[in-house]
């Protein structure tokens, strides 16, 4: 079942030359695929590929890609919030701008479908990668892999989609200097923390591109190795006291918090507007439909993985919202047991079309879920054991996953400069890892060089873009108070 595309704006034509320092450019379908062909063979040596790479300088100048300004036909930045908000469930809307509306740190959050009209007027050497779509830095975090090892990674892929590798990188900085600021930081270290991210990116691309293959393939950011190195004694601290506490959480516990009896029958608390169940879980025929769905996600499993599912009955189904981008689609968590005390909870979330997919010709995946499952799958390192995808009975694309396996998420709103250096060396080495899978390290680490230079055009790139995110929700703002948007804040 192909998605349906809503553009908020025409994609653009091709552009004849090539990029220049005024000339900006757009990613077509023959340079996306090539990120997934094979080298040719004057180009199968690593060398070979470095140098390919310091090529594109010509057509894209490094210094090209400094600074924003906005298009001149830029949309209004709150009609493609309005937009990105069509079709979710209308009583939440409201919580997501009020989410929004707390900061500018919190509205980038939400935003991700007006960066992505932004990146796709800036310059771009033509390597596609499969990108994160939303690569801010509160979206990497730690959490166990199948084998319980723990690891460091990017963690939600809902905008996921074959992109140029940049588009995920400016969003990365720009996200950091943008939470800096959210942090008083002084201007120096706003603009340190967003060159430290492309440093970071491309001296973990050029360790990667030096490695066998198969080596890199499996290579992962081992989380505890990661806290012995953080630089603040007191955070180290404080890290490893939240890995241990996360270490025994379990499923068990998970009920304690978000589940009780209820007339002897197990079920998931209410906590309404956040968590709360639909009138429509009491139809007749939503238990028809939930088996069906449970097939449905069962056979995008593989063989080893229906066998564990299998395991596993329904206990009880709730809506929950969660994030920021994601508040007002369809996200609801399923409690299932497979013995008395032996409970399993699953997260269900709505798949929708990637605010990259306008901006970037490229067949349609099957389903916008599978395109998530597919591009977390190939980003990640390692993933959830119960990540898979269907379409549902009523049309919508949904994916799972477990709602938590020893989850550690960052404290942004307590970092320190140096903090934030420590986290922006953390975050661009898991998103280099993670491009480097789809794309090659070695052509894109040429391009960027061993110099300064790239990493001082992204970081004014990043200034800049939090300025302009400064402005889009000053505009959220206004809008607000003319009316023009409903907020409810919690």
């Amino acid at each position: 079942m192909a998605p349906s595309r809503v553009n908020p704006r025409p994609r653009r034509a091709a552009k004849a030359a090539p990029p220049t320092n005024e000339a900006k450019s757009t990613l077509h379908r023959h340079v996306v695929d090539a990120a997934y062909m094979k080298q040719p063979a004057h180009l199968r040596t690593r060398q070979a590929r470095v140098d390919a790479g310091k090529a594109l300088r010509v057509t894209c100048p490094r210094e090209s890609q400094a600074g924003f300004k906005p298009a001149p036909d830029r949309p209004d930045p709150i009609d493609l919030l309005i937009a990105s908000s069509e079709g979710r469930i209308e009583h939440l809307i409201p919580i997501r701008y009020g989410r929004m509306l707390a900061s500018p740190f919190a509205f980038f959050r939400g935003a991700a479908a007006i960066m992505a009209c932004d990146l796709s007027d800036t310059p771009a050497t033509g390597l596609g990668v499969q990108a994160c779509g939303d690569a801010h830095l509160a979206n990497f975090g730690a959490f166990a892999t199948p084998e319980r090892r723990i690891v460091f990674d990017i963690n939600d892929f809902d905008e996921t989609f074959p992109a140029p590798w940049e588009w995920d990188l400016k969003r990365l900085a720009a996200s950091f200097v943008i939470a800096s600021r959210n942090n008083q930081h002084k201007p120096a270290d706003c603009r340190a923390a967003a060159a430290a991210v492309v440093t970071s990116y491309a001296d973990k691309l050029r360790e990667l591109a030096a490695m066998p293959t198969l080596d890199a393939w499996y290579s992962y950011l081992d989380y505890e190795q990661l806290v012995e190195t953080t630089a603040d004694l007191e955070l180290k601290r404080r890290r490893k006291k939240v890995l241990d506490k996360a270490l025994q959480r379990n499923s068990a516990a998970e009920f304690t918090n978000l589940g009780h009896i209820d007339g002897g029958q197990p079920r998931i608390k209410d906590a309404p507007p956040l968590i709360y169940h639909a009138n429509d879980l009491q139809d007749p025929q939503f238990e028809a439909q939930l088996r069906e769905n449970i097939i449905r996600y069962r056979d995008s499993l593989p063989v080893e993985r229906r066998v564990l599912l299998d395991r596993y009955e329904v206990a009880d189904v709730a809506i929950k919202v969660v994030g920021v981008g994601s508040v007002g689609t369809m996200c609801g968590i399923v409690l299932m047991f497979a013995a008395e005390h032996d409970p399993l909870f699953l997260q269900v979330k709505e798949a929708r079309d990637s605010v990259l997919a306008p901006y970037v010709d490229y067949p349609a995946f099957a389903s916008n879920s599978e395109r998530v499952v597919l591009g977390q799958r190939l980003m990640q390192a390692a993933s959830d054991v119960f990540l898979g995808h269907l379409v549902s009975v009523v049309g919508k694309h949904l994916y799972v996953r477990q709602l938590r396996d020893v989850k550690v998420k960052p404290l942004i709103e307590i970092f320190t400069p140096q903090n934030m250096l420590d986290f922006a060396r953390n975050t661009a080495w898991a998103l280099a890892r993670a491009h480097a899978r789809s794309g090659d390290a070695a052509v894109i680490s040429g391009y960027i060089g061993k110099g300064t230079a790239f990493a001082d055009a992204i970081a004014e790139f990043a200034l800049d873009y939090a300025d302009q995110n400064e402005r889009d929700h000053a505009a959220m703002v206004a809008a607000v108070r003319a009316g023009r948007i409903d907020v409810e804040t919690e």
